[in-house]
């Protein structure tokens, strides 16, 4: 008994600290891609680009391939990483020999994956922008247009994630459940919402395509890490009909509970004036 006890707080310990690893990777996350580049086109400190350089210098430039050869391979590292781990054969492989701890070894891959990416990121600053703003008035007003749609996108984003179940996305649901003896907690779950979860690996495809395209300058190896990461959440879904109506039907739900305490408290408020 008391080496199941040791095993769950172990299991546990391990839990919490990759939560804790992904949060900090998250944030690290939403400013690598969102803050950062916004507040150095706001106050000028980086130069982001060189317009006078032809595009045709440019791209025969060494040091700016080889800043596009490195961030490429990062991008490869990461893709690679995150497509490898979901795949069926790779992902019962190690749920054979990770058990509960499964879902916690993705997503710790999934954020050293990019840690790496952010901190060896090379910005290319030897080629010119593909667009950017810098003419007054749209100087100042884009770029704080863009801070606060970068802004709603992550809250939306942070909200959709606590809505799909977090706990079990970060796999403490999956231990939490392990010490419990419950089981895989997907089992809990109807087969339609299984088979949502299957073909929705990534819930935030929109949101994060307005902050990966939305900035007042796009830079060469933006334009690459948009592009790559676009086409990856584009390739990464297969919703159909039936997965449409399901979330037709949840949604229904959703809204009649959150209308039922306002119908109720109007019936209250009836009966009160009648008396």
């Amino acid at each position: 008994m008391a080496s199941v006890t040791v095993r769950g707080c172990a299991l546990c310990s391990v839990s919490l600290l990759n939560f804790a690893f992904v949060f900090i990777s998250g944030a690290d996350f939403i400013l690598f891609l969102s803050f950062r580049p916004i507040y150095h086109n706001i106050t000028g400190d980086t130069t982001l680009c060189r317009d006078s350089v032809p595009w045709s210098v440019a791209l025969q430039d060494s040091s700016v391939l080889r800043c596009l050869v490195v961030d490429l391979g990062l991008l490869a590292l990461f893709t690679t990483q995150h497509s490898l781990l979901a795949w069926s054969p790779v992902k019962q492989a190690l749920q054979s020999v990770l058990g509960a701890l499964n879902r916690t070894a993705y997503c710790f891959t999934t954020a050293l994956a990019l840690q790496i990416l952010m901190r060896y990121w090379q910005p290319v600053t030897g080629a010119p922008c593909l667009w950017s703003v810098r003419h007054a008035p749209w100087s100042i007003w884009f770029p704080l247009l863009c801070f606060s749609l970068h802004f709603l996108c992550w809250a939306i984003i942070c909200s959709i994630l606590m809505i799909f179940d977090y706990p079990e996305l970060l796999g403490i649901k999956q231990v939490y459940y392990r010490c419990l003896g419950l089981g895989d907690p997907l089992s809990h779950k109807s087969p339609r919402a299984q088979r949502l979860l299957s073909h929705l690996r990534h819930p935030v495809c929109l949101e994060l395509g307005v902050v990966l395209w939305l900035l007042p300058a796009l830079s060469l190896d933006r334009l690459l890490l948009a592009g790559t990461l676009s086409i990856y959440l584009a390739l990464a879904h297969s919703l159909d009909k039936q997965d449409l109506a399901y979330l037709c039907v949840q949604l229904k739900s959703k809204m009649q509970l959150l209308s039922e305490p306002q119908r109720g408290s109007e019936w209250d408020n009836g009966n009160h004036k009648e008396k």
